[in-house]
């Protein structure tokens, strides 16, 4: 899970988000997360600010809809307040359950496929081709025209593209071969040849004591809420997201450690969803995006972690990590977007479980899929994907349509007639 320090900062600071005041914030938000989650259901699952969820804050939120990230954390806090008033009234299972469970499997996807699109456009190796007026392979020719270099990101040059190729194929290479950490040995190896080309630099010291908290610690800004009439959209994403993400993951980690019962069910899911909602409004306090619960504790299960000292063990290493921003701050983004590409790989793992046969499932999930990607935004992949559903299964047999989802439904195409 540690390479969500490096990469975590240096996504949110793409929307104004003071660096290292993240770094620190993504430390205590996981420890804090982490440490309740061992506390209160003494189950080896482990929390951090989550990869889909921060993309969603910078490129949709912050930089597509104007809102300032100061807004955009209260946001976040409210998503969890919801997420806490849904969990204590046992109303989160009827939200999860009138959701169709390839729609939910189309959403993983479909973040996968946004976070690996963030990846590759950060890297400079996906740019906007002037010839076609769509996205197309960053070209030599792009290094060479004054004008044409305008098209890449911010800092890119043929040296730090070459870098992201390189890193991408040799953490490629490490995740393949299952070498343990292969994602941050990665970040960490392609930070280091990226020193001799310019792309990294040698940062003043190893060790630093965490100060940046100030610049985002309490920073929420509860008043622009009322300025901005799609934050009640954003806040609803915020929630629905981490509670599908931290439903599926629960049940997939803890079916492999051996933790659910007879029928299913996890035992004490009240409390692995009571922290997880309060991460979120701490983490948002602190001055990071949504935290949820991480797949990646499935690792420390495949290690034998049956238990909360697992989590805890968890936490005591993300609060050492605090001290550690001066070799956080020298990663560049080239270094940490081939992780992004890869753990939108690893999230196309549930398209299997999506029948495309059916016209009505296959279309819906396919929209949703598709959508998030190209229109750059999670929200409008879960609105089209849920009314399409709704409208192909009410042709295809009336009597299929559950209420909760017409009510979804309903808010959703209200949302683009107002």
């Amino acid at each position: 899970m540690a390479y969500i320090i490096v990469v975590n900062p240096i996504t949110l600071a793409q929307a104004g988000v003071p660096a290292e005041g993240v770094m620190i914030a993504t430390c205590l938000a996981a420890a804090i997360g982490s440490l309740m989650m061992g506390v209160f259901t003494n189950y080896p699952f482990a929390l951090a600010p989550g990869m889909g969820l921060n993309a969603f804050f910078v490129f949709s939120v912050v930089l597509g809809m104007g809102i300032e990230w100061p807004t955009a954390l209260a946001a976040v806090f409210v998503s969890g307040a919801l997420f806490l008033v849904l969990t204590l009234t046992r109303a989160r299972e009827a939200i999860v359950n009138a959701i169709p469970l390839p729609l939910k499997h189309a959403i993983g996807v479909g973040i996968g496929l946004f976070i690996a699109l963030i990846g590759l456009k950060s890297a400079g190796l996906i740019v906007h081709h002037p010839g076609t007026g769509s996205l197309g392979l960053v070209e030599a020719r792009y290094f060479e025209d004054p004008n044409l270099t305008a098209l890449l990101p911010p800092g890119a040059s043929l040296a730090s593209v070459g870098l992201a190729l390189l890193g991408l194929a040799l953490t490629g290479l490490l995740v393949v071969t299952r070498v343990r950490g292969g994602l941050l040995i990665g970040i960490a190896a392609t930070t280091i040849v990226g020193l001799p080309l310019g792309v990294s630099a040698l940062p003043e010291g190893l060790v630093a004591w965490p100060t940046g908290i100030r610049d985002t610690f309490l920073a929420l800004d509860f008043g622009g809420l009322w300025t901005h009439p799609q934050i009640w959209t954003v806040i609803l994403t915020f929630a629905f997201v981490d509670l599908f993400d931290t439903a599926g993951t629960l049940v997939g980690v803890a079916g492999k450690a051996g933790l659910l019962d007879e029928q299913g069910h996890l035992p004490r899911a009240r409390g692995a969803l009571l922290a997880d909602s309060l991460a979120t409004c701490i983490g948002a306090l602190l001055g990071t995006s949504t935290t949820t619960t991480y797949a990646e504790s499935a690792t420390g299960v495949a290690d034998g972690g049956r238990t909360g000292f697992t989590s805890l063990t968890v936490a005591a290493l993300f609060l050492l990590a605090l001290f550690f921003g001066p070799l956080v701050q020298m990663v560049p983004a080239a270094a940490t977007a081939p992780v992004l590409v890869l753990v939108g790989a690893v999230s196309m793992e549930t398209i299997r479980q999506i029948d495309f046969a059916d016209p009505a499932e296959g279309i819906a999930a396919f929209l949703t899929i598709l959508v998030m990607p190209l229109a750059f935004s999670i929200t409008e992949g879960i609105a089209v994907g849920i009314v399409a559903y709704t409208l192909l299964r009410a042709i295809q047999r009336r009597g299929r349509v559950s209420i909760p989802l017409l009510i979804l439904s309903a808010l959703f195409l209200l949302r683009y007639l107002i």
